[in-house]
């Protein structure tokens, strides 16, 4: 058998690779703009696409860890590197919310101080424009993959690129008011972005939570749960099911749960339905879903 000299990529590391290509293009066309047009504003947001660029890295990292298969070491695989590396996104999001913040505030401190900002230049607010534009194009498409493959990384991911598109906006906002109302409306770049930073980390927090219920192997939402009961109760020859316990490890669910059976059935007819129940619940949930299901006689 001839194998692919180069095998296709994966969907989440295609993506993330493309808009790693995206994030790189962004930050040097935003650098330039930003030097050209003096424009701190777009400055601090080519330096947010940097930052996109460098949660890229930590997904493909994340990725090629989590997908490999189970071991001695890690008997329910390696999905929790997937968390983690969502936590460093929720992370390195705040980071950035939290540091525009702070950039904001000393631009309109300085106004508050009688001082002027610089009114930046036309290139800059281009730059802004073509950034929005793409930066939600690469959101949709990647939030798109991410819920298909029920990958929280790669939706976090893509709610970074939501955020580098919603600094674009105030940055956009921001230079367009400076420029057409002039220097007196210079002060609208800064208050647009602590708007929109005020944005980005309440998306952090919202990340940041989920892998943190996570890590702490909280149990799956009710109407997951329910979701489960409800796909084995539908089982022929299935009765009562309980005991269920459920948590994500990764992008791939692992539950427990007690099922009854008819009580003069035999062993053999008992695990037929067992692995029947196992292959609902991986048709739903994906191939990789870890069962383990307990049968007990009819009372």
């Amino acid at each position: 058998m001839v194998q692919e000299k180069n095998p296709p990529l994966n969907p989440v590391r295609r993506i993330t690779v493309q808009g790693s290509v995206v994030n790189i293009f962004l930050t040097l066309v935003k650098l330039g703009a930003g030097i050209g047009g003096q424009s701190s504003a777009m400055i601090a947001d080519a330096v947010h696409s940097l930052s996109d660029f460098a949660t890229d890295l930590v997904v493909l990292l994340a990725v090629s860890i989590s997908q490999k298969p189970r071991d001695e070491d890690h008997n329910y695989g390696h999905g929790k590197f997937e968390t983690l590396g969502t936590l460093i996104i929720g992370g390195s999001l705040l980071a950035v919310g939290l540091g525009l913040i702070f950039s904001a505030a000393q631009s309109i401190l300085v106004v508050l101080q009688g001082g002027v900002l610089p009114t930046p230049g036309w290139i800059a607010f281009g730059a802004a424009v073509v950034s929005v534009g793409v930066k939600e194009a690469l959101f949709q498409v990647t939030r798109r993959v991410g819920r298909r493959l029920r990958n929280q990384m790669l939706q976090a991911n893509a709610w970074h690129h939501r955020s580098d598109a919603l600094s674009s906006v105030a940055a956009m906002a921001g230079i367009g008011g400076a420029i057409l109302l002039g220097p007196s409306f210079a002060i609208l770049d800064p208050l647009a972005g602590l708007g929109v930073s005020a944005v980005i980390c309440w998306v952090a927090w919202r990340i940041l939570r989920g892998c943190l219920a996570e890590l702490a192997e909280t149990s799956v939402d009710p109407q997951v749960r329910q979701q489960i009961l409800t796909i084995v109760e539908k089982v022929d020859g299935v009765a009562d099911p309980h005991n269920l316990r459920a948590r994500w490890v990764g992008s791939e669910l692992a539950l427990d749960i007690h099922i009854r059976v008819a009580g003069t059935m035999t062993v053999d007819a008992g695990h037929v339905i067992a692995t029947e129940v196992e292959q609902e619940l991986r048709q739903s949930f994906g191939d990789k879903t870890m069962t383990n299901i307990h049968v007990e006689p009819s009372k």
